[in-house]
């Protein structure tokens, strides 16, 4: 079997800073915190651990001790709140994700009704509307457009969680545009994931077999899955070899790989010298 890695497979720029910000902080400090994990990958997650950073559900007596702001951003209240119980706050928040704060910041403050098309409950999402004083419109999908609530808005600001799907983020905006008179709308889409989904369109049409690769907590990997899975139906997620089963692979001759955004190097070349033992 050929096996063809896709170019983008593996940690984006964001998800590597926050990884080596988090390494660094441990080195540099004694009581490192989190709320919650740096990034969606249990490998990560573990070398975060040993490196002596703990995660907590809460904050407390931040009295000498440090709170790492996770690669997803965090609400503006988080953050006050945590000087203000004595933490040292360091900002792992990627700095695409950063953007996206500024932007829903500055067009709140020019009377823009705030949109964001993701995930509700994902962190980044959370975080973005955590920029705001008022309730931002989060919507999930076409299928899930608050029309009623959309005709009393006379203009508003539309950004997009960074790991989105395109294509259905357009359709979104399209529908939008029925109903808002004023509409500003912002492709905060980073790179990273415009790469990972331009080659996740092309390689399940060239390959007979597509893998990818990444934790069943990871948006973005999931994302990717629905794409592939889509153009074709021999498509698997995996987050480790202990996943693949040799008869994925019946009569297959070429095999595409990608990976999350989040997923570390070694994981990928661990699958890939595993798919190079099977016959």
């Amino acid at each position: 079997m050929k096996i063809n890695l896709a170019r983008s497979a593996g940690f984006c720029f964001g998800v590597r800073r926050a990884i080596e910000i988090a390494l660094k902080t441990a080195k540099e400090k004694k009581s490192v915190f989190m709320l919650g994990d740096i990034v969606h990958n249990e490998e990560v997650v573990r070398q975060i651990g040993t490196a002596g950073i703990r995660k907590i559900k809460g904050l407390g007596n931040g009295k000498n001790k440090t709170l790492l702001i996770r690669a997803h951003g965090s609400s503006l209240s988080t953050i006050n709140k945590a000087r203000r119980s004595g933490y040292q706050v360091v900002d792992a928040t990627c700095p695409m994700v950063k953007e996206i704060h500024k932007i829903v910041r500055r067009m709140s403050a020019q009377s823009y009704r705030i949109i964001i098309i993701g995930d509700k409950k994902h962190d980044e999402v959370q975080g973005i509307a955590g920029q705001l004083k008022g309730k931002a419109i989060i919507i999930e999908s076409p299928q899930k457009i608050p029309l009623e609530a959309l005709k009393k808005i006379k203009k508003a600001c539309v950004v997009v969680q960074s790991t989105q799907n395109l294509q259905q983020v357009l359709k979104i905006v399209s529908l939008l545009k029925g109903y808002i008179p004023d509409l500003q709308f912002f492709n905060t889409i980073c790179k990273p994931t415009r790469l990972k989904q331009e080659e996740i369109r092309r390689i399940p049409l060239e390959n007979d077999v597509t893998l990818i690769i990444g934790s069943r907590n990871s948006a973005n990997t999931k994302r990717l899955y629905q794409i592939s899975r889509a153009l074709n139906r021999r498509s698997y997620w995996v987050s480790s070899k202990k996943e693949i089963k040799k008869e994925w692979f019946k009569n297959a001759s070429r095999i595409g790989v990608s990976a999350g955004a989040s997923t570390p190097e070694s994981t990928i070349k661990s699958i890939i010298a595993y798919l190079k033992r099977i016959k």
